[in-house]
């Protein structure tokens, strides 16, 4: 980058910072001690609870189930956790597993392992609970959450905290990682390890599309140890906001605890969108979100229709996120992309490029299907078991295929793993999942390709048939045969109760190819 363009950039970078509240009048003896603070951190969770304990030490950061807790307190909390780790023995650079729901539980040890530098490795609660007890065994395991009954032999967090020194932590030598795991929807998750980003420009540009505001209750339904709710929790830090939580997603809770709290903002995977819509009219309308401006959605795909309704329902205040996390994000549709083009997943932000390739490496023309490859700053630096994505010019794979429309906003095709071949026709299940999703009586569908003899692959088609609905496979494949080529007809579908599907709602065809 030339010397205009990075002058350009942190222009762009300040006049947004100041357009959400980050950047704002403090008192001079405060900004000085804030300036200071992001000195020794660095744009870190560290840097961050400091620095928002500094300027406004007695706002409300957290609510959750147990209660409230101001930007000081979880400042002094996260002092005494780091010290207390340290005195168990973590040190700087030392691996941490991290498996916790959305409770203070995840900021504590978030940001205590950020203040000693340790390495934060983030679990699916789902998945990964049963292995944690063999691989707690002979290592330190302290317990987040505690229901009740029996007393628990590792120790507590809250105990930690109440036994350690708040006072300051000395900042250490190098900037802790932090690792997220892939989703696993293909495959099992693989562990992506990321730095902490060197400026504040991939916020700014996050914030140019979102219009998140400094000092405003975000609700963070999304899980925070996957990359979507991870996001929301560091923007969230950014900006002073107040992150409401809960361990547990249910969506009329969720409706509630939004309610409740006035929050501006609502952090969701799209398949909690399709829980909330689900719920009766009645029941919505019971909650006043008046004070909601924006819903953030990412995760797994967003159907069209969905967005139309949300936004049918709660005003167009619904963007879309397309990224993974590997990349990062790579688009964003705002309402009037979603309006506009429904299914879109949106143009490239500031500071991110978007290219659809084929396999020589070229880019594909308007229109056409090609390979999805994404730069930016905020990219990862490779599994922790080895091995990135595929580079092509830079730019990492995000897996998936696509294509551009004439505004400029892409579309997602499918998983360029998952294209099936059948009898030399090249089909994405995607396209067939969308159409039969938009029958009145199908509730979710997913598409996948088995063997078959004759063609070499065909496709098997499980469904999920809306509560009280009649649906039966000849309807369904007669609605393909009427609006697609005959080659994209499932040659068999299958009615489920419900889609396997992991934290973030994306469907694990991993297992639908274990059931065939």
């Amino acid at each position: 980058m030339n010397l205009l363009s990075q002058v350009s950039q942190k222009l762009f970078t300040a006049r947004t910072l100041a357009e959400t509240g980050i950047l704002r009048p403090t008192r001079p003896d405060k900004a000085l001690r804030i300036a200071n603070a992001v000195r020794r951190w660095g744009p870190t969770p560290a840097a961050g609870y400091t620095a928002s304990a500094i300027r406004d030490p007695d706002g409300t950061a957290i609510v959750d189930e147990l209660g409230t807790l101001t930007f000081e307190e979880v400042h002094r909390r996260t002092n005494a956790l780091a010290h207390s780790l340290s005195d168990a023995g973590v040190k700087e650079s030392d691996a941490v597993a991290i498996m916790i729901r959305n409770h203070r539980g995840f900021i504590d040890a978030t940001v205590a392992c950020s203040k000693l530098g340790a390495q934060a490795l983030y679990l699916h609660t789902a998945e990964f609970e049963g292995l944690t007890h063999d691989a707690g065994q002979r290592r330190k395991r302290f317990i987040a959450w505690h229901d009740g009954g029996d007393t628990p032999r590792d120790p507590l967090l809250e105990d930690l905290i109440e036994a350690g020194d708040p006072d300051d932590v000395v900042p250490p030598e190098s900037k802790g990682r932090v690792v997220i795991l892939t989703s696993g929807t293909t495959g099992s998750p693989k562990g992506a390890q990321r730095k902490q980003p060197e400026s504040l420009d991939p916020a700014a540009a996050l914030f140019s599309k979102i219009p998140l505001r400094a000092g405003e209750p975000t609700m963070i339904a999304a899980p925070m140890f996957h990359s979507w709710g991870f996001v929301h929790f560091t923007l969230g830090m950014g900006l002073g906001s107040t992150l409401v939580l809960r361990r547990k997603f249910d969506p009329e809770d969720t409706l509630s605890a939004t309610a409740q709290h006035e929050c501006t903002a609502l952090v969701v995977v799209p398949v909690m969108l399709q829980r909330i819509m689900e719920l009766p009219a009645e029941t919505i309308e019971r909650y006043d979100l008046r004070d909601l401006r924006v819903i953030a959605a990412s995760g797994s795909a967003l159907p069209g229709e969905l967005a139309v309704k949300v936004m049918d329902r709660f005003g167009d205040v619904l963007y879309n996120l397309y990224g993974s996390t590997e990349v990062a994000w790579a688009t964003i549709a705002t309402p009037e992309d979603l309006r506009a083009a429904p299914g879109t997943a949106g143009r490239p932000p500031r500071g991110t490029v978007v290219k659809l390739l084929d396999e020589e490496g070229n880019e594909v023309p308007e229109g056409e299907t090609g390979r999805i490859f994404v730069g930016n700053e905020m990219a990862f630096d490779g599994y922790t078991g080895g091995g990135s994505k595929e580079n092509m010019g830079g730019l990492l794979s995000s897996g998936d295929v696509g294509h551009f429309d004439s505004g400029g906003r892409l579309f997602i095709d499918g998983r360029d793993d998952e294209m099936i071949v059948s009898g030399g026709e090249n089909v994405f299940p995607r396209e067939v999942e969308d159409l039969l999703a938009d029958h009145d009586g199908v509730d979710e569908v997913a598409v996948i390709g088995v063997d078959d003899e004759q063609f070499g692959q065909r496709l098997k088609a499980f469904v999920v048939v809306t509560r009280g609905a009649k649906v039966d496979a000849e309807e369904l494949k007669d609605l393909v045969k009427a609006n697609l080529a005959r080659y994209k007809v499932p040659r068999e579908i299958e009615f489920l109760d419900e889609l396997p599907r992991n934290a973030t709602g994306k469907v694990l065809k991993r297992e639908l190819t274990e059931r065939r």
